[in-house]
């Protein structure tokens, strides 16, 4: 979230920020700056009811040690304590009102974002490769895929519903292939440690990197005993949160971790999109990126975490793009956002497949994540990026998609066939 003080002192540079994001700044900001005034009422007045108890109880003090009746200044001390206790209690009260607010605000963007209200004015940044050329019409995953016999969506159904897969064979090879290349390539070659985190968190790590409370509704919630866990949606939540409440040395800067875990999301507000094939599941894989940096070189290292999931890419052999996305399309923790968008040639689309963003301060504030400047004794909050390295699902149909033959077979890139031991997919049946 961002700073109290901040939004307190910069209330019309806020509301233009929201603006910009296409937010209604009364919709967000709700009673704001009369919740903040009255709050900081409540503790003036709090702290001159104490200094007036404390008063009372020296005058107490001296009338005891003189023999005199001290009555009318003890009832005079009861009487400030229950006003101290109702002040408090109100200050506490609209103390949670005014970070309820705040955990509704987000993120400044970076001054080099585009404005714009949606993805229309996402600015393209950089393209890698060509597209494929075919000599015949190439298919969707969602036609090759159960016709190779390595995508089963009928049995999905069956098993859970509707936006869930069933791999077989080679398809589940593949998937499981792309996972282990990711990391072996980000872990050797890039320096990330790998982590295998829970796949259920708490409340407070939802909280932290920004999933509660606004989008509840796109999480799976299991209630466990008298606390709820939740099904993560990346692994961003379990990674950030590794370090929420403690303070890293600035030597340790940068940390930057990587996990392969399944992600689940209900996908409540993406009803009637993307329906078809395994573009967007209520279950899918993903290898994700997270780095803490100190704010000096957060930027930095946005763009070598960006490099990073787009050398996996590269190495595939798969043609894509880059966006910087909009004030009105980026996420609300997010400062800055890059996408990498895949060429999907079987639907003729460019897909995303990683968003990289630099989150700035804003989840280690919710979070309370710091770090320990050299030769300074506060500690003060690090910034968090992460990135997806990349998803697992989208890669799987990227090379499905643009490796297919005038056969109906799959030619495996190079660099997956040690970790697969095939060379091409072809047709099998379960």
């Amino acid at each position: 979230m961002l700073d109290l003080n901040f939004v307190r002192e910069n209330l019309p540079i806020v509301e233009e920020m929201l603006r910009n994001r296409g937010m209604d700044p009364a919709a967000v900001l709700k009673d704001f700056r009369e919740v903040d005034t009255q709050r900081r009422q409540a503790i003036t007045e709090a702290e001159t009811r104490k200094a007036q108890r404390n008063k009372a109880s020296e005058e107490i003090a001296k009338l005891k040690k003189a023999g005199q009746d001290a009555s009318a200044a003890m009832a005079q001390t009861k009487e400030l304590r229950e006003q101290i206790q109702s002040l408090e209690k109100t200050a506490n009260d609209l103390d949670l009102r005014l970070r309820a607010i705040l955990a509704t605000i987000p993120n400044v963007p970076h001054p080099s974002v585009p404005l714009g209200q949606s993805a229309e004015q996402n600015v393209e940044v950089r393209r890698w490769g060509t597209p494929p050329k075919f000599d015949f019409t190439p298919k969707p995953h969602w036609d090759l895929g159960p016709e190779l016999g390595i995508l089963d969506l009928e049995r999905a159904v069956k098993l859970t519903g509707a936006r869930f897969a069933v791999y077989w064979d080679l398809g589940a090879k593949l998937e499981r292939a792309l996972a282990n290349f990711m990391l072996d390539l980000h872990t050797r070659e890039h320096g990330y440690t790998e982590v295998l985190p829970p796949y259920l968190v708490n409340s407070e790590s939802m909280y932290g990197t920004g999933q509660l409370p606004k989008f509840a509704d796109d999480l799976f919630r299991v209630p466990h005993g008298d606390k709820d866990l939740w099904l993560i949606s990346t692994a961003e939540v379990p990674l950030t949160n590794l370090y929420r409440d403690e303070v890293i040395e600035q030597s340790r800067l940068p940390v930057s971790l990587t996990a392969y875990t399944p992600c689940f999301r209900s996908e409540a507000g993406s009803y009637g999109k993307d329906v078809r094939g395994i573009i967007r599941q209520h279950q899918f894989q993903k290898v994700e990126l997270v780095k803490f940096a100190r704010p000096d070189t957060s930027y930095e290292e946005h763009e070598k975490l960006t490099h990073d999931a787009e050398e996996v890419l590269q190495k595939l052999g798969l043609h894509y793009r880059v966006m910087v996305l909009s004030t009105g399309d980026m996420s609300a923790a997010s400062a800055k956002t890059y996408d990498i968008e895949v060429w999907l040639p079987g639907q003729q689309l460019y897909r995303e497949i990683s968003s990289c963003s630099n989150f700035e301060s804003y989840q280690a504030r919710r979070a309370n994540i710091r770090y320990r400047p050299e030769g300074k004794n506060k500690a003060e909050l690090v910034h968090t990026l992460n990135g997806s390295g990349l998803a697992v699902g989208r890669t799987w149909v990227a090379i499905v998609e643009n490796y297919q033959q005038s056969d109906g077979s799959v030619v495996i890139p190079e660099v997956l066939r040690p970790y697969i031991g095939a060379e091409r997919i072809t047709k099998k049946r379960f």
